[in-house]
């Protein structure tokens, strides 16, 4: 009897986690009508010449998809390394996308539309219009498109802030071509990063996603855009569970001032950001590995004028918290030229906070230091040897005032940490140097056996790089 009546109840939880399983049906009927097709054309000699643009001009701008990991579309147009001299055919590649107007607007992804002379959308009806493409935005990969249409069938946008872990999602669209095609699956993770759209919070789901997906849908289980799907991450450039879908949260936003302005304008707050390690926590006087580490702040940035400095840790923007750099782009980004917002820093071990007036983003230049014979090495601690900059050669690297540069790295744990010959160590922990002699009196003044974070210079940018100086390193 014991044992029957135990059966039952497995037999019982077993039909329950069964049933409890979605069915989709019902909410792929009502959603489906709005996702469409994209077809894009650019036709032959404007195919040739960015082409070959693209073979021979140095200051060209690569794809921020790699060749393997594309998630569709046909190698943004081009396939082939070559083909100079050659009449070239017109090029064509596919996409999807889906509507959130029912007077014709389409979203789809940048990269679906980018460079397109032509753009055709067709409707789960199999009608087929002309685009007019409204604005694109290459930094969150987001285009806009119009269809001389009325009455259409438009998707409502959800709330992707709102999106859990293990939660059910589904995605539309045209994989291969394949129109109308439905996959399913959960929400992996949120807030994750890609260093070619700094101001993307991407939604990472285990969705099947295929060449061709890119620019449809994200759905919830409540029939609501969630996400736009734009990239895999495959060695093959198939499918593999790692599916990434841009926030409902980013695209509105986009498609918003798209709409309204044709571009995008964001925020700047002028900081190059890094991690927070352990070992530059403990330098720092953090508790915890935490934040965003300021390692540099631009000259007439809305950063400098409110009195942000290197080696600085923002832990918080306008109330949200960091807890990681890769958290700070998007907020800032989020925000218009002109706002005024509040940002929490940790200094010295001490919190501060700051006043800013965001400024317009624009690219920022690099430049590079030579390797040049300069001064004799004339200081060897921290496992370094170090020596003066002469100011002939930081003129014509446009290197910044002060510091010391690196001739030879003999610390195992420096090198280990990334510090190289060629370097210019600018900061220690969060005192700047100002020469050799400084160097040396700072170094003497180090507890041992603690960590210490060297804001380095190197090649335009700058960071902070942490080790814990091996034994002997501090003589």
């Amino acid at each position: 009897m014991l044992a029957l009546g135990a059966a039952l109840l497995m037999a019982a939880a077993a039909q329950a986690r069964v049933t409890g399983l979605p069915d989709f049906t019902e909410l792929v009927e009502d959603v489906g009508p709005a996702v469409v097709n994209i077809r894009v054309t650019q036709f032959g000699d404007q195919a040739e010449n960015q082409l070959r643009q693209q073979n021979t001009d140095p200051d060209a701008q690569p794809s921020p998809y790699g060749q393997e990991d594309v998630p569709e579309f046909f190698r943004r147009f081009f396939g082939t390394p070559d083909g100079r001299g050659f009449s070239q055919p017109d090029r064509s590649g596919a996409g999807s996308g889906f509507i959130v107007d029912e007077s014709g607007y389409v979203v789809t992804n940048h990269h679906v539309v980018d460079g397109a002379d032509e753009i055709i959308v067709r409707l789960a009806d199999r009608r087929e219009f002309e685009a007019e493409l409204v604005g694109s935005d290459p930094l969150s990969d987001i285009a806009l498109l119009k269809i001389e249409a009325a009455n259409l069938p438009a998707l409502e946008w959800g709330d992707s802030g709102a999106l859990r872990q293990g939660e059910w999602v589904i995605a539309i669209g045209s994989p291969f071509n394949f129109d109308q095609s439905v996959t399913a699956g959960i929400v992996s993770a949120t807030g994750r990063s890609n260093a070619n759209q700094a101001y993307v919070p991407f939604i990472q789901t285990d969705v099947a996603i295929n060449r061709g997906n890119s620019g449809g849908p994200l759905l919830n289980m409540d029939g609501q855009v969630v996400g736009v799907n734009s990239w895999i991450l495959s060695s093959s450039g198939g499918y593999i569970g790692l599916s990434f879908s841009i926030p409902a949260d980013v695209a509105v936003s986009t498609t918003s001032q798209l709409r309204e302005h044709g571009t995008v304008r964001r925020g700047l707050l002028g900081v190059q950001v890094g991690e927070v390690t352990r070992e530059l926590a403990e330098a720092l006087d953090l508790d915890r590995p935490v934040g965003a580490l300021v390692n540099d702040v631009t000259d007439d940035s809305a950063a400098e004028e409110a009195g942000i400095e290197p080696g600085d840790i923002i832990l918080a923007f306008n109330g949200q918290s960091i807890e990681t750099w890769n958290d700070l782009p998007p907020l800032v980004g989020a925000n218009p030229p002109g706002t005024e917002a509040t940002v929490l820093v940790s200094r010295n071990g001490r919190e501060r906070e700051f006043d800013v007036v965001l400024h317009a983003l624009e690219e920022d230049e690099q430049t590079l230091l030579g390797d040049e014979e300069e001064e004799p090495a004339s200081s060897n601690v921290l496992g370094l040897a170090v020596e003066n900059l002469g100011e002939d050669r930081r003129r014509r690297a446009e290197a910044p005032e002060g510091g010391v540069l690196v001739a030879e790295v003999e610390s195992a744990a420096a090198w280990r940490a990334g510090i190289r010959p060629g370097d210019l160590i600018l900061m220690i922990n969060t005192r700047p140097i100002d020469g050799v002699d400084d160097f040396q009196d700072i170094v003497e003044d180090l507890p041992e056996g603690r960590a210490v974070a060297l804001r380095v210079w190197r090649n335009g940018n700058t960071s902070f790089l942490a080790y814990t100086p091996d034994e002997g390193d501090m003589d």
